[in-house]
């Protein structure tokens, strides 16, 4: 075991050289071909601490905000039901709809089990965010989570969600093994293991995949409005959850605009090659990368992506850079590192684990199409462990919302509000991140196409009509709460921010005009169950 006490870290702040890698003490190296990346890295302990926990508060947010929508997006009575999905899967795939679908609601789809499984992971993730970091706690919340997303269909097919199960299980080999982390006899202060070397990496080139991508697929859309500089002057009214700041950054002149898109595309584009450079870039790159991810977070509400993305920013710093930001009783609370490194058996599924996401990752990154290798790629894409990434490819210049409207006489129209949508033009802007509004966010994306294209609405709509109480419980407020209405129909209106005048004159955040019919109107008799 080495102590590493807190002296120890305050006299390396003092006199550490920040262009040199600092001491690596107590280092144990299998005899594999991997040894050099199975070594335990143990100046990067305070950065697995704190990462570990943060992950474990991104994993407690995701599930509470599961919590409270699960039977309304895929409950039995829901808009797109887990178990009529399973039976029909099984039916046309056979055995191998397991392997297409791998979740433990194979077991149970019902609304009961599906909140238990939320539930689960909020006191799962408790354990986590309060010290419990261990292999199997954090494998199951991989588990759960894989389990909810794979029945969740569109609703869980964000690429934070993505995003989540990769980082979620690479944590799984950064995280101790037992069960309960080992502690001193001594006076039985907690004690956690040095990182290993290779996860370390692994996670690193999650974040540049993250953050790198995310510019490339902007350049490569060819979209017009990222060449001359003009995407961020239709960004903040656009964006799915505008929050309270965006309208503000609307009202910005054109070239704080164009500044402002320069700057994006440094931060995605260059920085993270910074990730891969000596220490000393790698703190800027952490800087840089949690800062951008900031202010996207404060000017709009993107679940726990921002937070997450920050959280693997941790990973590099070393100990030297972050004990100079946590208070001296909590590096104490922390306790030593045990300098082991991992048993043999953990060795080789690490090892076989970072040669598949490594290989499958540099997939997505390859234009070249690889009959082979692609279908092997393609047989592990249901468990999520190599993804690809990449948002806003294309810059929407238009915001077009639904308004669902329900009718008693066919003549008489009152809409449905939704909670955290645009809808009243005076309703101020939410704050409601790290909670995602499931339905509310994918009204945004059908709002890009049509009906046809997106069959789950007419789900939407069978539920409303037959008056489902878990998917009424989704909507702000229900126009007909003694019986559902006779007739529904869906409409749409263009909305875009006011200037500074208008909303001095008349108190609207938002301006808008109609636009035309998105689903016509239609009876419970005449819509069914897709």
């Amino acid at each position: 075991m080495v102590d590493l006490d807190n002296s120890e870290i305050n006299r390396s702040s003092a006199g550490g050289n920040l262009d040199s890698e600092p001491s690596q003490p107590g280092r144990f190296a299998l005899k594999t071909c991997f040894a050099g990346w199975l070594t335990v890295d143990c100046n990067y302990r305070l950065a697995q601490w704190l990462f570990l926990r943060l992950l474990g508060l991104v994993y407690l947010s995701a599930f509470l905000s599961l919590s409270v929508q699960v039977k309304g997006l895929i409950g039995h009575d829901g808009i797109l039901p887990a178990d009529a999905y399973l039976s029909q899967l099984k039916a046309y795939a056979g055995p191998s709809a397991y392997w297409l679908c791998p979740t433990i609601t194979w077991l149970s789809a019902s609304d009961a089990f599906l909140q238990a499984l939320a539930i689960a992971g909020v006191v799962i993730s408790l354990l986590v965010l309060l010290g419990a970091t261990t292999m199997p706690l954090l494998g199951l919340l991989y588990l759960l989570y894989l389990s909810l997303t794979a029945v969740g269909r569109v609703f869980l097919q964000f690429q934070w969600d993505a995003l989540l199960l990769e980082c979620g299980f690479l944590s799984i080999f950064l995280a101790y093994p037992g069960w309960l982390p080992p502690v001193r006899a001594k006076d039985r202060a907690a004690v956690h293991t040095g990182p290993i070397k290779i996860v370390i990496w692994l996670e690193r080139w999650l974040l540049f995949r993250v953050m790198f991508l995310s510019g490339v697929v902007k350049l490569a859309s060819g979209d017009p409005s990222y060449r001359n500089l003009t995407a961020l002057t239709y960004h903040w009214y656009t964006q799915p959850l505008p929050s309270p700041i965006a309208w503000y950054m609307e009202q910005l002149p054109l070239w704080v605009q164009k500044v402002s898109e320069v700057s994006m595309f440094v931060v995605e584009l260059l920085v993270p090659f910074l990730i891969f450079g000596p220490r000393r870039l790698r703190i800027l790159a952490a800087f840089f990368i949690a800062g951008f991810q900031t202010m996207i977070a404060m000017t709009g509400n993107y679940c726990f992506f921002n937070l997450l993305t920050i959280a693997l920013c941790l990973l590099l710093l070393d100990d030297i850079v972050l004990a100079r930001f946590i208070p001296p009783r909590l590096l104490k609370a922390i306790g030593t590192v045990v300098n082991s490194g991992p048993g043999r058996f953990r060795a080789c599924a690490l090892s076989c684990a970072a040669s598949a996401i490594v290989l499958l990752s540099l997939i997505n990154l390859s234009p070249v199409a690889m009959p082979g290798i692609d279908a092997f790629a393609g047989y592990l894409s249901p468990f999520c462990i190599a993804n690809s990434y990449g948002v806003f490819a294309v810059m929407t210049t238009q915001r077009h919302e639904i308004v669902l409207e329900g009718s008693r006489d066919g003549k008489n129209w009152q809409p449905y509000s939704f909670k955290y949508k645009p809808g009243d033009l005076k309703r101020e802007l939410p704050w409601v991140a790290p909670h995602q509004p499931r339905l509310d966010w994918q009204m945004w994306f059908a709002a890009l196409g049509s009906a046809e294209h997106n069959q789950w609405f007419g789900n939407f709509m069978y539920r409303v009509l037959q008056g489902s109480p878990a998917v009424l419980a989704l909507l702000e407020n229900n126009p007909f709460p003694e019986a559902p209405p006779k007739y529904l129909r869906a409409v749409v209106y263009d909305y875009q921010f006011s200037d500074w005048s208008q909303r001095k004159a008349s108190g609207n955040i938002w301006l808008r005009r109609y636009v035309g019919v998105y689903f016509p109107p239609c009876s419970l008799e005449a819509i069914g169950e897709k």
